[in-house]
């Protein structure tokens, strides 16, 4: 076959492929929610949480306008001694985050929750420990479309 038959025939191809919807739209909520669960259980396992509980099991579409939805998840867990302080709790999750997903600092003031993103999950994660060597890691998903 000719290299114009070649070219016309890849062209045909991506066409069908935009118009059929088979391009990557990015996930649901519900996929979506499901990864940033993954994602703060597999942090409380790297960071060998004790006592981890989850505060909120997710699971549910929370409306944010324009048919869209938002999931969201959250733990806590214990450290091992009570002698780690809230900033030093954040820091140690998020080092080991590294090893669970790439998440981006969004906001850092210091003396406060430390707030994460993932653009490609489309989560958000809020690093807020309060002390006394208990972390906290609450997180949703961007508002996102059902299916």
């Amino acid at each position: 076959m000719t290299s114009f038959a070649w070219r016309g025939i890849l062209v045909c191809a991506a066409m069908v492929l935009t118009v059929s919807g088979c391009g990557d739209s990015g996930p649901t909520a519900a996929e979506a929610g499901e990864t940033l669960k993954s994602h703060i259980t597999e942090l409380m396992k790297e960071r060998h949480a004790l006592d981890v509980r989850i505060t909120d099991s997710g699971g549910r579409d929370i409306p944010c306008g324009e048919g869209k939805v938002k999931r969201t998840f959250a733990a806590t867990g214990r450290y091992g001694t009570e002698k780690l302080e809230s900033d030093s709790l954040n820091d140690l999750l998020l080092g080991s985050l590294s090893g669970v997903a790439p998440y981006r600092i969004v906001e850092d003031r210091g003396d406060a929750p430390l707030k994460l993103a993932n653009d490609e999950y489309k989560t958000r994660m809020t690093l807020e420990s309060p002390g006394n060597g208990q972390y906290a890691v609450r997180g949703e998903t961007e508002c996102l479309p059902t299916s």
